[in-house]
């Protein structure tokens, strides 16, 4: 379905070297062991040629439950960011458990007012999600400091961090559109066709609690979307159930497109004794003949190619190509807007 107008994009405005960019828990806790990732983090935006600060409560060992504090704590700090015009992007620490219990707490004027880039998934793509709904805000659903920057990075070859590096700051500080995301050779056609829409998705769980709320994209949203998401632990019966949740609500039906990341920690896929990941997409999407891009890599298996949160892309299953069409970001600030 293609009918509906779409919503008014918010892009974040470019970044531009010198930049402050901060470090921020929003959502779980720094443990000690991970403070040598936040710290690795710190290292690859400086390079960027961002400056780079922590806000106050990243701070190891600080937590409330499975927190990094108290829900009012975090929207308030994250408020703070969102209202002071130095900041010009905010990097989750870590994901977690804890968004759900602040969405109502976000000043969404401010957002309006002066659009940042905010990076992060897992817990974080629920921030993404709503946000978009709320405000039409681009969000990054992209790498954080401890399992990604600071986690997952290192653990890649330089050739492939160099690459990413690129990436990420061609996404943040370039006004025009990427284009073709770099591929893997994991990538797999589950179903073949091409597809052009809005990119919409998540870690799969924060998609059907995100509908879930007050805050939920109205389902006009997904008219034409290219649906990408991924998943972390759990069993396969718990995706395939998402999935028929989407299915009920009319998601599947309205989507052009889907774009699977690498599932991690997934129980019940285990090779000969469960269907695989592409067996249950297919399954629950029926005679639905959408292209279908598998194993891509972002989300938690990482390190995560950038998805942004509500621009235009162009999916080819069959040629395993995933290109963004527009760019993610507006145009900077002005040195007169900055204090």
């Amino acid at each position: 379905m293609t009918g509906s107008v779409l919503p008014h994009l918010l892009r974040p405005r470019a970044l531009r070297p010198g930049d402050l960019v901060v470090i921020a828990a929003l959502s779980g806790p720094l443990p000690a062991a991970h403070e040598p990732n936040v710290e690795r983090t710190v290292a690859v935006f400086e390079r960027m040629g961002f400056r780079v600060r922590r806000a106050p409560l990243l701070e190891v060992g600080r937590r409330r439950w499975w927190s990094a504090a108290t829900p009012a704590e975090i929207a308030g700090e994250l408020n703070g960011l969102l209202r002071d015009p130095e900041v010009r992007a905010i990097v989750a620490s870590d994901g977690g458990q804890t968004a759900l219990g602040y969405l109502d707490l976000i000043d969404v004027e401010a957002i309006r007012a002066d659009p940042k880039p905010i990076l992060g998934y897992s817990d974080i793509s629920l921030l993404h999600l709503v946000l978009h709904a709320r405000t039409g805000l681009v969000g990054f659903h992209a790498d954080m400091a401890v399992p990604g920057f600071g986690g997952c990075w290192p653990s890649a070859s330089v050739a492939r961090q160099a690459e990413l590096e690129k990436l990420y700051f061609d996404l943040l500080t370039g006004t025009g559109a990427v284009g073709a995301l770099p591929a893997s050779p994991s990538w797999e056609c589950w179903r073949p066709g091409r597809a052009e829409g809005r990119l919409i998705g998540g870690v799969i769980n924060r998609i059907v609690l995100a509908q879930a709320t007050p805050f939920a994209l109205p389902l006009e949203q997904y008219d034409g979307a290219v649906l990408f998401w991924e998943e972390f632990g759990g069993l396969a019966s718990y995706v395939w159930s998402y999935l028929q949740v989407m299915r009920h609500s009319g998601i599947l039906d309205r989507i052009s497109g889907m774009v699977v990341g690498v599932p991690r920690e997934i129980g019940g896929l285990e090779p000969g004794e469960s269907p695989t990941l592409r067996e249950i997409v297919l399954d629950v999407l029926g005679d639905r003949d959408i292209p279908v891009l598998g194993n891509v890599d972002f989300g938690h298996a990482g390190p995560n190619l950038p998805m942004p949160v509500g621009i235009r892309v162009g999916l080819d299953a069959e040629r395993r190509t995933l290109s963004l069409l527009e760019p993610a970001v507006g145009e900077p600030t002005l040195s007169a807007d900055r204090s």
